[in-house]
């Protein structure tokens, strides 16, 4: 087995796993969702249902991969993570088992894949934020819940490669999107939640939406395609440390908004909840330390990428109402 992706039926993961077959690898891709729960099934890849945070079926999912990307997590956009830190915080068990067992079986590289949730909120306290560098991170004060576990599993992986040998890449991924994703249920992110409500406004007529927020919080996007080439040159590269995998085009919430409501053709009243969870004020992506190690920077305009997005998740939306 060239290749195991560890949470195979998430978004990111379906996208890798599509990818690697395309490339001609041996893909096992794993996943704790009954299949019809996967975000994407592909045929070719040996597609097995486990539980990763229990060591014994770590192990066994891991049995016979060279390479394995560890994408399997708890999570979801900033109205799931807020309210569910300590199930954030459990994937640490998946995080520390899946390591146990690439030691064990010998694996011969390891991704894990982080967040910009590991960053102080100190430095994110404003709209007009200065990009993320990954020497930020420390003195430490990521995310509460989800953004420490993902921090702790960083240095896990640090750890493993200095004592035990185990080569492991880190990529710190910056809201990443695009088509097959979540797109309703709250672990959506905003693209898809934006997508989803604009939608429903140009099929039913009703062009009133809610924001969470004053819509001027800032983000910057990253679309799949960008995040899987950076995801599989870090993995591929020679840089113990870790880079962040984003998009430096940022944008607020509102322009977000707007540029939706331009490919959807309508505008909208837009009703601004501003008790919702909210997560930093701003963030944004330092792509220095990527394009200088492996030459990398993304492709995808956020206006190219939430087009295709929005497509995807307008098809869905149509389906799910009639």
């Amino acid at each position: 087995m060239d290749v195991l992706v560890a949470g195979g039926g998430g978004f990111i993961g379906g996208h890798l796993v599509a990818d690697l077959l395309a490339q001609g690898k041996s893909v096992r891709s794993v996943d704790i969702k009954p299949l019809d729960e996967w975000h994407q099934v592909h045929r070719g890849a040996d597609n097995q249902i486990a539980d990763l945070s229990l060591l014994d079926q770590a192990i066994a999912a891991t049995q016979g991969a060279r390479e394995v990307y560890m994408l399997a997590a708890d999570m979801g956009g900033m109205g799931f993570i807020e309210l569910h830190k300590a199930a954030c915080m459990l994937s640490v068990l998946t995080s520390t088992h899946m390591l146990q067992a690439a030691r064990h079986h010998g694996v011969e590289r390891y991704f894990y894949s982080s967040s910009a949730c590991v960053y102080p909120a100190a430095l994110q306290t404003g709209s007009d934020v200065t990009a993320l560098r990954e020497s930020d991170v420390y003195p430490a004060m990521p995310e509460d819940g989800y953004g420490w576990e993902k921090l702790f599993s960083e240095r896990m992986c640090h750890h493993f490669e200095q004592d035990f040998g185990l080569v492991t890449r880190v990529g710190r991924y910056h809201n990443v999107y695009g088509p097959h994703g979540t797109w309703d249920g709250g672990r959506e992110k905003a693209p898809a939640a934006i997508c989803r409500k604009i939608a429903i406004a140009e099929i039913t007529g009703e062009h009133r939406i809610e924001i969470w927020g004053d819509g001027e919080q800032t983000r910057s996007f990253t679309y799949i395609d960008d995040c899987l080439e950076g995801t599989q040159l870090v993995m591929g590269g020679a840089s113990k440390e870790p880079v962040n995998i984003g998009s430096s085009e940022l944008v607020t919430i509102n322009q977000l908004v707007a540029l939706v409501e331009e490919i959807a053709g309508i505008r909208c009243d837009r009703d601004f909840r501003l008790d919702a969870p909210l997560g930093v004020r701003g963030r944004n992506s330092d792509n220095t330390l990527i394009l200088e190690r492996y030459g990398w920077a993304p492709s995808t305009s956020l206006a190219d990428g939430m087009e295709r997005t929005y497509r995807w998740v307008r098809d869905e939306v149509k389906r799910s109402l009639g």
